[in-house]
């Protein structure tokens, strides 16, 4: 039974479980692992949905453009229009949207009803993201926020490591249709868990645009948004890619390919909890690490990629890398507007979703005008920038 308090002034207020929290910590991780999931899911479906509707990999590959475009705006806007509304329940809506977007999908007989469904995820992926990448110091006691946090990002590479593997066996033996029905009914089972087990969350402070300009004005924030789009278009750019990369250059049959996925997302997994540990007192170290291994894995692959020893091995290293970058992102803009922290996370969601449309986007037009390795090669270039603009310019008290 819960523990009644009162505090000085007000009324009485029960004090959960901090098991209970940490259930409430792992419901909005699944949530944002169904929503990474279903935004990339076509990155190991590319070929057949390609197939079934008769397009090209690049144009396949705006199923992955459009999401971004859509959450970039959905950030801001939603969160500024909801910011009075009970934070549970928005949660909790946007759930029921991308299970719609899942079902959608899988019943899609066009290319246009397709990415109808990807404009749903879309709108998910930036009204979540900014509402729930936050939450951690709401759910549990100060001392375990930092964990908490790293939990609910370790949401990316889990998408990785298990949502795109399992998609593509699901989709190899039952059709890439499947695969999206399954993650409808997962998106489902968490909307019952955050109904059943995160509490009610008015919001503390409503984020106005007025708030999200003045934050552009402050060198950090800026310096952020320039790091943040050339490690993802470095990222994006090429993953996006990774599955024809395979099959053509590394002649990997389906099987490996599901092999190879799944070593890159267990990579990530690590790479996110190592980033966790230290991004609070070695973020400016911990960035330029992930940038540089990035770049090296993008850049040899066309190199050492064509065997299945180099390929898996640089995987590897590009999953360290990469299950960095979102908790280093997500650190910076916090360190850098500490006041205003919602808002922080709107800039990092919409910085982070709008780079991974340009990169797919990008991807897409140099892989039909040239090859997948040279989009590794441009990748490798974007990545090395990156480490240049941060050791550069990310210098500051607050960055360090």
């Amino acid at each position: 039974m819960p523990v009644i308090t009162v505090p000085a002034g007000g009324t009485a207020v029960p004090v959960r479980s901090p098991l209970i929290g940490w259930f409430a910590v792992v419901a909005v991780m699944m949530g944002i692992f169904s929503i990474v999931t279903t935004e990339i899911l076509p990155i190991g479906l590319l070929t057949p949905i390609g197939d079934t509707f008769g397009i090209s990999n690049g144009t396949a590959g705006l199923m992955m453009t459009l999401p971004g475009i859509l959450a970039a705006f959905a950030a801001p806007v939603v969160t500024v229009v909801t910011g009075r509304i009970d934070r549970r329940f928005m949660l909790c809506v946007l759930m029921l949207v991308l299970a719609l977007a899942d079902f959608l999908a899988a019943v899609a007989t066009d290319y246009w009803v397709m990415m109808v469904s990807r404009v749903l995820v879309g709108f998910v992926i930036g009204a979540f993201w900014s509402i729930g990448a936050g939450l951690a110091s709401r759910l549990v006691p100060e001392a375990q926020v930092g964990r908490a946090t790293a939990v609910i990002f370790s949401a990316v590479p889990l998408g990785s490591v298990l949502g795109v593997p399992a998609g593509t066996f699901i989709g190899n033996l039952a059709g890439w249709r499947a695969a999206f029905v399954a993650m409808g009914v997962l998106t489902v089972g968490v909307f019952i868990a955050l109904i059943a087990v995160v509490p009610p969350l008015p919001p503390r402070s409503v984020t106005r645009l007025t708030v999200l300009r003045d934050m552009l004005r402050t060198t950090n924030v800026r310096v952020g948004l320039i790091v943040t789009f050339l490690i993802v278009m470095a990222h994006f750019g090429t993953y996006t890619y990774v599955t024809p990369f395979l099959e053509d250059v590394t002649h990997a049959g389906p099987a490996a390919i599901t092999t190879f996925l799944l070593v890159y997302g267990a990579a990530g997994i690590i790479g996110n909890f190592l980033a966790g540990n230290r991004v609070g007192g070695a973020l400016r170290a911990t960035f330029v690490t992930a940038g540089l291994m990035l770049a090296a894995a993008t850049l040899l692959l066309p190199l050492f990629g064509s065997g299945n020893l180099g390929a898996i091995v640089l995987l590897v290293v590009w999953g360290l890398a990469y299950g960095a970058v979102p908790v280093c992102s997500q650190t910076w803009f916090v360190k850098s507007a500490p006041h205003a922290p919602e808002a922080a996370t709107v800039l990092f969601t919409s910085s982070f979703q709008a780079t991974i449309s340009i990169g797919a986007l990008a991807g897409g037009i140099v892989v039909d005008s040239t090859s997948t390795s040279v989009v590794m090669l441009l990748g490798g270039v974007a990545a090395l920038l990156m480490v240049s603009t941060v050791w550069l310019f990310g210098r500051s008290d607050q960055i360090n």
